[in-house]
Formats: C-alpha cells, structure tokens, sequence
C-alpha cells in the first residue's frame, strides 16, 4: 500500500513543509527567513517568532500543492533536533496538535540522519540516482562536519566528525570578516570563481582518523588579512576574489582528503555528500573529480535538497515508519545531537 508523509521542518530559520507518497516528491514549501540578514546570523528568538507566522501557512501549501488532505496522510514526520531549541518547539507543537486533531502519528526525525536520507526521494517526472548500502556520506551542514558510514537508512555510524569549528561555520565567519553580507557561504563561491585559489597559502589542521578541524585555518585566515591589511589598506579591496579561492579550495582539500582516506579503508566506493555545503560549486566539482579518478559513484544532491528542507525529513520519516517507530505526544525538542537517535 501506498504511505503519505507530511514532513515538518523548524530547526533553524526555514519553516518548511512536503508530502511524499512512497519515495515521491509532491510538495516541498520552503519559507526563509531575510530578518537574520542585518545581524549578520540567526537571532534564536526572531526565528522562532517568525516560525509561528510561518507553519500555518506553509503546511496548508504543503498539502494544498500535494492535493492530499490531513485525514489522508499515515504519519507526520518532524524534525525533533538538533537545531535552535525555540524553533524546533514550533515545529513538534505543530505536529502534536495536527496529530491530535486527525489522529495521525507522529515520527520524530534527526535533522542530520534527514539530509542523509534525501538522496532516495524521487521526482513526480523522474527517478533519482540513489546510493547502494553501504555508501560514504560527508554531511556538511551548519555546525556538522561529518563522514558517516550508511549501512541502511536506519543504521548509520559516524567515523569522522568536526571537534571545534565546522566548514560552513569556517565560511560564514571568514566572510563576515572580510564584510561580505550573510550568509557568507554563497557569496565566497561567487567571489572564488573570480579569484585565484593558489594566491594565498592558509594553514592546514593535522588531526589524526577521520576527524576535522577548522578552527586553526580561521585563525590563519583572519592573521593573514590582519597583516596584509596593516601592510596595504587596499588589500581587502584588491584581492577579495583571491582570498575567497584560497579559502575555499583550502576547505574543499581538507574534506576530500579525510573522504578519499575513508573510502580507501573502507573499500566503499559510493559516495555522497549532503548538507548546505554541498551546495558549494567546489565542493561539487571537486567530489566528481575524486570519483572519476577514484572510480567511485557519486551522488550530489539537487540544489533544492541542499538547503533545510522538509522533504528530506519526510523521507527519513518515511523510513521510520515502514519499521513502526511512532513517538509518542510527550517527545519534546532537543538541540543537541547527543540527545538524538544516531547517528552520532
């Protein structure tokens, strides 16, 4: 039999909503939130305000688009963490009480076990590539930096993970540094393709496995442009497209080196990335690169997946409740991964 999901998303400053039917996208509404832009970062309380203005409305599109009505679905997947503690309370109030009120169940979803997990929706038009178990996943998203080993979607392993600064928070930090507008993120992959990534040597983090570090390479970043600037004002000015080249490529060769290590030991081949870091075009390039001389198969995720989004929590609901893992209405928020279901 057919399953329908409506999937729920409030861990940050998107409040979205979708619908599945079996694997199959019908509706993925996505309000985002322009307030933050001024502070330069997400202000907790104005997200979670705007998340009640938001949820309503976004969830009546949400079904409106995927003609089903609520009496219709067999479960609500939400986002239960981790993320903004005020925030995520909107998104399982909200699920609690459409629960309540038409007698569907409830699913919680890890945020992170979500952008994993998007890599097996399917469009109405067409059916996606999807990664063979197991598969490598670097999940680049928000304060995570992750290798995850995927052995099926309800059996996954972190085997290297960030232990200070994750590369989005490295990206948004150096931008902000450099007094480009937030997020910072998009706008250093627009600059880098203007710039020359080899003009600006930053430093590289020697950490032992699997794991990450960023917060050495910030701090060069940040020396480096001290310097230069006290040397030639015009610095900043002059060689904004060659800072963010470096900077970028310098992220992008820190990932890829633990990756392709992980996918040596391992001996897995199918390889994927996740998160909203996976939007960044080197990062892209650089993992089709790796996989065509690496003979792996590599799965990049549409831009729309990237982003937070409810499909991806969906999907992982979808999951969850094919094995019968309903939640019961007192499951509350957490924010921190440590308090979720795997992967961790």
């Amino acid at each position: 039999m057919d399953i329908t999901i409506l999937g729920i998303e409030s861990s940050c400053d998107d409040t979205s909503a979708a619908v599945i039917r079996n694997r199959t996208l019908l509706s993925n509404v996505i309000a985002s939130q322009a307030v933050h832009v001024k502070y330069g970062g997400v202000i907790p309380e104005l997200a979670s305000r705007a998340h009640q203005q938001n949820i309503v409305p976004v969830v009546d599109a949400a079904l409106r688009d995927a003609g089903v009505g609520p009496d219709a679905l067999d479960a609500i997947a939400f986002t239960r963490g981790p993320g903004l503690l005020g925030s995520l309370l909107v998104g399982v109030s909200f699920a609690k009480g459409l629960s309540i009120a038409h007698g569907v169940p409830m699913v919680e979803v890890n945020h992170l076990q979500g952008h994993i997990l998007s890599h097996f929706l399917d469009l109405p038009d067409r059916t996606l590539p999807h990664p063979d178990f197991p598969f490598l996943c670097l999940l680049v998203s928000g304060g995570h930096t992750q290798i995850v080993r995927v052995d099926s979607p309800l059996d996954m392993e972190i085997i290297g993970t960030t232990i200070d600064d994750a590369a989005g928070e490295a990206f948004d930090k150096c931008a902000k540094v450099m007094g480009l507008p937030y997020p910072g993120g998009p706008v250093i992959d627009r600059l880098a393709k203007e710039g020359d990534p080899r003009a600006i040597r930053l430093a590289r983090p020697r950490v032992e496995g699997y794991d990450y570090s960023f917060s050495g390479l910030k701090t060069s970043f940040l020396y480096t442009l001290r310097d230069e600037m006290a040397a030639d004002a015009t610095f900043l000015e002059r060689r904004r497209a060659d800072l963010c080249a470096s900077l970028q490529t310098t992220i992008v060769e820190i990932l890829l080196d633990k990756l392709v290590r992980a996918s040596r030991d391992t001996g897995i081949r199918d390889i994927a990335i996740a998160g909203g870091v996976s939007a960044n075009s080197g990062l892209r390039n650089a993992v089709a690169e790796q996989g065509r001389r690496r003979g792996w198969r590599t799965f990049i995720p549409e831009f729309k997946f990237t982003t937070d989004n409810a499909a991806m929590i969906a999907m992982a609901g979808y999951f969850r409740y094919r094995e019968g893992l309903i939640s019961p209405l007192d499951t509350a928020p957490v924010a921190r991964i440590g308090q979720m279901e795997g992967p961790r």
